[in-house]
């Protein structure tokens, strides 16, 4: 397995929030009290890597006093190829095992399905992506035999190949939200009874 202590977290928060509506970033609606795009964050703030990354783009997320360097993506026109080949950049500079890929509109990811695609990475040839039973996805660990492939990803479908062709740990889907449109967040937030919820009753 590749170990917590051996891997780099790479956050992705760049997107452009296209499908969001006239927001600014979704990353900074609210939800259960803070910014969307930091209980991922602070979800996994404990566990031990060597280094946390966040690629950031337009939002006011505060990603720095959560103990992330911060790279920016001032391209993000260019899709999420980019922003994660810039993570890996990062994390290629540490010399680690692995790293762990993790999406910030993802609000539900816990440490310990986190823990579970890193015992579940053999090699450094490794590729672990999260699966709600149908379709693989974000979360991911990739092994650092696969950071040369990763950097020269371009455009949206990010390592999309690689994630359908590596191994998936599956997790209830409810985990695997993503939050895509404003419809969305509502409907995460009825899901959890998020006070925002009834403040915003569209």
């Amino acid at each position: 397995m590749i170990t917590v202590e051996d891997s780099v977290l790479v956050l992705l928060a760049a997107g452009r929030s296209r499908r969001m509506g006239d927001v600014g970033s979704k990353l900074d609606e609210p939800f259960l009290g803070r910014p969307l795009g930091l209980h991922v964050a602070v979800a996994l703030e404990d566990m031990p890597f060597r280094e946390r990354v966040a690629v950031v783009g337009r939002a006011d997320c505060d990603y720095a006093a959560h103990g992330f360097t911060l790279v920016r993506n001032d391209d993000p026109q260019l899709g999420m190829g980019r922003s994660l080949a810039l993570g890996v950049a990062c994390a290629r500079a540490h010399g680690v095992r692995g790293i762990v890929v993790a999406l910030a509109d993802m609000p539900r990811v816990t440490a310990t399905h986190i823990l579970r695609l890193l015992d579940a990475a053999e090699g450094d040839d490794a590729v672990v992506a999260s699966s709600d039973g149908r379709s693989p996805g974000p979360p991911a660990v990739f092994g650092r035999a696969r950071f040369d492939a990763l950097e020269r990803l371009e455009g949206d479908a990010g390592a999309r190949d690689l994630v359908r062709a590596g191994r998936h740990v599956v997790t209830a889907p409810a985990e695997l939200i993503d939050v895509d449109t404003a419809e969305d967040l509502q409907r995460l937030r009825a899901l959890v009874h998020a006070p925002e919820a009834r403040r915003h009753p569209r």
